[in-house]
């Protein structure tokens, strides 16, 4: 049986619009900073945090280990850790750059069809990335996991595409979702019957296409151009050198 073409297109956030690293870096620095408030090695502190969240950045309890990694007695977690756990929540990164092509190519995906943004994590931080990135006036719709139930719904958990498509009015099956991480984006689109492409880049670019996508590429623009295809709605994509560049492989 032919698939029905996709009504409308869902994109992560994370590794997928921006290097998350670069997020990371700076959070990292803040706690840092309050570390050395709290009479702490700043540095040491800053060195252990870094190699945590090197280890994998959507673990629970990144902070404790790391002041656990320079010394700090299991005791005295309690007292140190919830301003530290408040630095980084709270910090609001100046600028984060976009992938090179990004902004075009959400562009075109927004005149193609319903455009929005699904991604996991707590709420204030996710709205805080997405303003340094400059990038939410070209996302109309952004839903964020953790606003509607925590860490339990969290991708693949179907609940956030699900709310995303209602809010775009299609049925879930009719998204096409583009994200890095297969057993996250494209997991969740296999579990409301959608497509995905899987962009290999950042954190999770070695991992093994598990479940498999519709496509992989290796970056957002390249991904973009094979869902305006997949819409067949004839819309090209912008005339903008990032984009062109890409797309040929420059």
């Amino acid at each position: 049986m032919t698939e029905l073409r996709p009504l409308g297109v869902v994109v992560d956030l994370d590794d997928t619009l921006y290097p998350q690293a670069e997020y990371l870096a700076s959070a990292a620095a803040a706690v840092a900073v309050a570390a050395g408030r709290a009479g702490l090695d700043a540095a040491a502190v800053h060195a252990a945090l870094r190699a945590e969240l090197a280890s994998g950045s959507d673990r629970g309890g990144t902070i404790d280990r790391a002041l656990l990694a320079v010394g700090v007695p299991a005791t005295s977690l309690p007292g140190l850790v919830p301003p530290l756990v408040a630095a980084f929540t709270g910090h609001t990164p100046p600028r984060l750059g976009p992938y090179p092509g990004v902004a075009p190519a959400l562009r075109s995906l927004a005149a193609a069809a319903p455009l929005a943004c699904l991604t996991d994590g707590a709420p204030a931080i996710q709205a805080a990335k997405l303003a340094a990135t400059g990038l939410g006036a070209l996302l109309p719709v952004v839903v964020v996991t953790d606003a509607l139930g925590g860490r339990a719904v969290r991708k693949p958990h179907p609940a956030g595409l699900v709310a995303v498509a209602a809010r775009l009015g299609l049925p879930p099956d009719r998204l096409l979702v583009i994200g890095d991480r297969p057993g996250k984006d494209v997991a969740v689109a296999a579990a409301v019957g959608a497509r995905a492409i899987r962009v290999r880049q950042g954190e999770y670019a070695a991992a093994p296409d598990a479940p498999p996508a519709w496509a992989v590429t290796d970056t957002f623009p390249e991904a973009a151009v094979l869902a305006l295809d997949l819409l067949g709605t004839g819309v090209p994509p912008p005339d903008e050198a990032p984009w062109a560049g890409l797309v040929s492989g420059g």
